[in-house]
């Protein structure tokens, strides 16, 4: 088992920047692929970053390319989602997932691909 705790949520007016944590326990941190999703009211759960064990490949929705960045650090046990110039459409609960993979080059996109969930931050962008 994985256990997912994310942290950094809160309240910014558009343009403005807020930095996501999730710290990971229970397995070996760099076995596992990760990833940043979102779900806003009435919406589906969408990704948004991704990164691979090592974290020298990322990947990015198109609409957060450019204004998010997923980094994460190994030793830390914990993945960042850097959120800068943030729109109010930004708005969502914010969640990181995690799934064992055995390749460097593989990131999953996709939710159904992931085995362990946070319980979410919530992220609130006012216009």
């Amino acid at each position: 088992q994985v256990q997912l705790v994310e942290s950094g949520g809160g309240l910014v007016q558009a343009g403005g920047s807020l930095r996501l944590s999730c710290a990971a326990s229970g397995r070996t941190f760099s076995d596992y692929a990760m990833g940043w999703f979102r779900q806003a009211p009435g919406k589906e759960r969408e990704a948004v970053a991704a990164i691979n064990w090592k974290g020298g490949n990322t990947y990015y929705a198109d609409s957060v390319k450019g204004r998010f960045t997923i980094s994460r650090d190994n030793a830390k046990n914990t993945v960042y989602l850097q959120l800068n110039s943030l729109k109010p459409e930004d708005t969502a609960i914010y969640y990181c997932a995690a799934v064992r993979v055995y390749y460097d080059y593989v990131i999953p996109r996709s939710a159904s691909e992931y085995d362990y969930w946070g319980q979410g931050t919530q992220v609130t962008v006012s216009s």
